[in-house]
């Protein structure tokens, strides 16, 4: 069921099913967006900083977005972003990982210029199947407050 803006208190952690990232799918991300060695081959990579081929950061976030979607996190409207206060990736997303995501409720606040929203910051942290973190975000939402 899609959340109002009053369905997010502070400290509520909500986490989604698991995902794998083929090396397939990294490096026709990688040819679309973001054409660089170490995304693209892996023997080219392997003589780059990340020794081997890692995924794109775009593409790991379009990862935690899909993640993000089918997740519980559900705020009606859709999730409609504001911003990001933070997007870190360190360390990099390898060819079979398990991508999940949890997210926490940081804070909330009514809209001051639109009584009908509010807006929710969120620490959204992607996991690989060793819960090491290959991208932390802090990122503000705008929720629908439920109708008076």
């Amino acid at each position: 069921m899609p959340r109002t803006f009053e369905e997010f208190p502070v400290g509520l952690r909500l986490t989604s099913r698991s995902q794998t990232v083929s090396a397939e799918e990294m490096i026709e991300f990688a040819r679309r967006y973001d054409p660089q060695p170490f995304h693209l081959d892996d023997e080219a990579a392997g003589q780059t900083i990340f020794k081997g081929l890692a995924a794109s950061g775009w593409h790991t976030a379009a990862a935690t977005m899909r993640l993000l979607v089918d997740s519980d996190i559900k705020p009606a409207g859709g999730i409609v972003g504001a911003g990001f206060d933070e997007l870190r990736w360190p360390r990099p997303v390898r060819p079979g990982d398990q991508l999940r995501v949890e997210s926490e409720i940081l804070e909330v606040r009514p809209s001051r210029s639109r009584p009908d929203q509010g807006l929710i910051k969120v620490r959204t942290t992607t996991l690989n199947q060793n819960d090491e973190a290959v991208q932390v975000t802090v990122g503000n939402l705008v929720v629908p407050r439920r109708p008076t």
